[in-house]
C-alpha cells in the first residue's frame, strides 16, 4: 500500500501517475479539504473532486480540473436571477455537489461519500479526505485600498480575486474540531511509502499534517517518507505557492519546502533544475534525489511516478 497526501491540480498528476503504475487497490490518496466551500446551498470539495475526475478519466484534459465537455445553463439561468457566478459550476460537476450534499445531510461522513462516487466512477484507488468534520482555510490579506487587513475564505482569495492579494497569515478553521479517520490511520499504519505529492504546501499540504493527529501517524510510520518539491527555479508550477511563501515569510525554494516538511519525512525529491540544492536539503538531516519532476504528458506522469518509486526503494 502507497500513501499519498494530494491538493488538486498538481498533486492529482501524480496520483494519476501512481495509479497507472501501481497494482489496482495499492493506492490510497489522502486529500486536502480545506478548499471545502458551499455554494448554492450545495457542499462543494474541488480537491477531492480533482481527483475523482483525473483518476475516472473525466477531468477536464485542458484545466486539469471540473469536466470534460462541460455545459454550464444552470450557472447562466443563476446569472439571470442576480447570483454571484464567479465559481464556475457546470451542469454534470453540480450532479456531483447535489449527492453529496444530500448524503451529508442524511448523516454519511465524507469518507463514506467520497468512497460512494469512486465505487461508481470505477476508481480503484482509495480516496479519503483529510477530515469528515469541515475545516475551512481563511487567508488574512493585506488590503489592496489601504483599508488594513481583512480575512478572505479561499475561493474567494483563489478564484474570484485570482490570488493577487498580499497574504499575511493562513489559519484552517476548525481543525481543532477534527480528527484523523480510522480509514487514514490503517492506510498510514499499513504503509509501504508515504509520499507528498507537488502541491502547495501551505494550503493544501500543511491543511492536511494541521488535522490532529496526522503528523504524529506519519511521523511514526516505518517506511519512507517522501516529498516532491511544487516549487522549481524559484517558481511554482503552477499556482500561488511560490508567492504565498514569500508573503508568509518562507523561503520559496525547493529548500524552503523541505523545511516546511523536514520533522516528518525521510526522503526529499528536487528536480533537476535545483539540483544544486541537494547539499542543503541533506544538511536537514533528509536523504535527498534528484528527478525531472516536470508532468506535461501521461508518460511523464507515469515515468516520474516509477522513477520516485525505485528512488524510495519500493518495488512494484
Amino acid at each position: 500500500m502507497i500513501v499519498a497526501l494530494a491538493g488538486g491540480v498538481g498533486g492529482s498528476k501524480l496520483v494519476l501517475g501512481l495509479a497507472r503504475v501501481l497494482p489496482p487497490g495499492d493506492l490510497t490518496v489522502i486529500v486536502n479539504t480545506g478548499d471545502d466551500e458551499d455554494f448554492y446551498g450545495l457542499r462543494v470539495c474541488p480537491d477531492l473532486d480533482t481527483v475523482l475526475y483525473t483518476l475516472g478519466s473525466l477531468v477536464d484534459p485542458e484545466q486539469g480540473w471540473g469536466l470534460a465537455e462541460e455545459r454550464f445553463d444552470t450557472l447562466e439561468m443563476l446569472q439571470r436571477y442576480g447570483a454571484a457566478t464567479w465559481f464556475r459550476l457546470g451542469n454534470k460537476d453540480l450532479a456531483t455537489h447535489l449527492l453529496r450534499s444530500l448524503w451529508l445531510r442524511e448523516g454519511l461522513r465524507l469518507t463514506e461519500v467520497t468512497g460512494r462516487f469512486a465505487a461508481a466512477l470505477g476508481v480503484a484507488t482509495r480516496i479519503l479526505p483529510m477530515a469528515d468534520a469541515p475545516v475551512a482555510t481563511r487567508l488574512m490579506i493585506a488590503a489592496d485600498d489601504g483599508a488594513g487587513e481583512r480575512e478572505l475564505a479561499f475561493q474567494e482569495y483563489f478564484v474570484q480575486r485570482r490570488w493577487r492579494d498580499r497574504v499575511v497569515a493562513v489559519r484552517f478553521a476548525g481543525i481543532e474540531q477534527t480528527a484523523i479517520s480510522r480509514e487514514a490511520l490503517e492506510a498510514i499504519a499499513a504503509a509501504k511509502a508515504i509520499i507528498f505529492c507537488p502541491s502547495n504546501p501551505v494550503v493544501s499540504i500543511e491543511p492536511i499534517l494541521s488535522v490532529p493527529g496526522m503528523r504524529q501517524a506519519i511521523r511514526s510510520a516505518r517506511c519512507p517518507r517522501v516529498a516532491l518539491s511544487p516549487i522549481i527555479g524559484g517558481e511554482a508550477v503552477s499556482g500561488p505557492a511560490a508567492r504565498l511563501m514569500a508573503d508568509l515569510g518562507r523561503e520559496p525554494t525547493a529548500v524552503g519546502v523541505a523545511r516546511l516538511y523536514a520533522d516528518v519525512l525521510s526522503h526529499f525529491i528536487l528536480d533537476t533544475r535545483d539540483a544544486a540544492q541537494r547539499p542543503a536539503v541533506e544538511k536537514l538531516g533528509l536523504q535527498a534525489g534528484v528527478l525531472n519532476t516536470l508532468m506535461s504528458s501521461q508518460e511523464e506522469k507515469e515515468t516520474l511516478a516509477r522513477a520516485l518509486l525505485r528512488r524510495i526503494g519500493v518495488e512494484r
